[in-house]
């Protein structure tokens, strides 16, 4: 296997880059708000660790980790991250079909650039995915709100306030972690946040590649609701539910049996 870091440019950023090259299915791996490639795997949301034989792009959203931004909200809406993400495999996997994974932003990054670009994705592995549409006008006041105090306590604020919030039942083993975002960029990226919807459900019906919505239970912010609603809109989905720790735990090879199908898939239109 090799592995290479590297940076990429794009309209208002520098994107933080690794590819692990083993051969194979080209894999992109996404994300969620305030985390990062390296977050994300402390909190077990890193299903890549489970594949080989794979090309495996990980990278760090504008913002957040080691990539840069600016403190201009309207960069961090779900429909710009797609454009971030359709230039990378522009760059990296130039005409091919990718299979797509990523949790809760990085799910709804996936969603637009799967609308966008409908020729691009082989197949999607989406994660927790987050309030949208009408119960995302909720949660875009609560970032709203966080945006606010941030600029007036900064990230100690931040952080505060959500000590009171109860676990996710099936991450309750994970351990502590703080967001990963420059504490100036944060209001942005939360206002950013807070303008961001997922794509019109005519348009998510149009995703015709084979799909696996993860979901785990009782968590507002990644509802159930939103998962059932994009299973019963794409024409080729299905649903895994998550109580648990161990059953997280599966979701690696839930991956792993996703891209191994999408490779079969596109070696047979060859």
């Amino acid at each position: 296997m090799t592995r290479s870091a590297a940076v990429f440019r794009v309209p208002g950023a520098v994107l933080d880059t690794e590819l692990s090259d083993e051969g194979g299915h080209p894999v992109v791996q996404l994300h969620g708000l305030t985390s990062s490639r390296l977050r994300d795997r402390l909190l077990a949301l890193d299903l890549g660790r489970g594949l080989s034989g794979t090309r495996l792009l990980r990278y760090d959203a504008r913002g957040h980790g080691r990539s840069t931004g600016r403190t201009v909200p309207q960069d961090y809406v779900w429909s710009n991250l797609a454009e971030d993400l359709l230039a990378l495999l522009d760059h990296f996997f130039p005409g091919e079909k990718v299979h797509g994974v990523g949790p809760s932003m990085g799910c709804a990054t996936l969603l637009h650039a799967a609308v966008k670009d409908p020729e691009r994705f082989s197949g999607l592995t989406l994660m927790v995915p987050p309030t949208a549409w009408e119960t995302r006008v909720a949660k875009a006041g609560i970032y709203r709100a966080q945006a606010d105090l941030v600029e007036r306590e900064g990230l100690a604020g931040f952080l505060d306030a959500g000590r009171a919030a109860a676990p996710v039942p099936a991450q309750a083993a994970a351990p502590a972690t703080i967001p990963q975002i420059d504490p100036d960029l944060m209001p942005s990226v939360l206002r950013g946040a807070a303008l961001a919807n997922f794509p019109e459900r005519d348009d998510v019906a149009k995703i015709d590649v084979p799909s696996t919505i993860l979901a785990w239970t009782d968590d507002p912010a990644h509802p159930l609701s939103t998962a059932e609603a994009l299973v019963q809109l794409m024409p080729d989905a299905t649903l895994r539910v998550a109580a648990t720790p161990t059953q997280l735990r599966q979701w690696p090879q839930v991956l792993a049996r996703d891209v191994a199908a999408s490779a079969s898939r596109v070696t047979a239109h060859l």
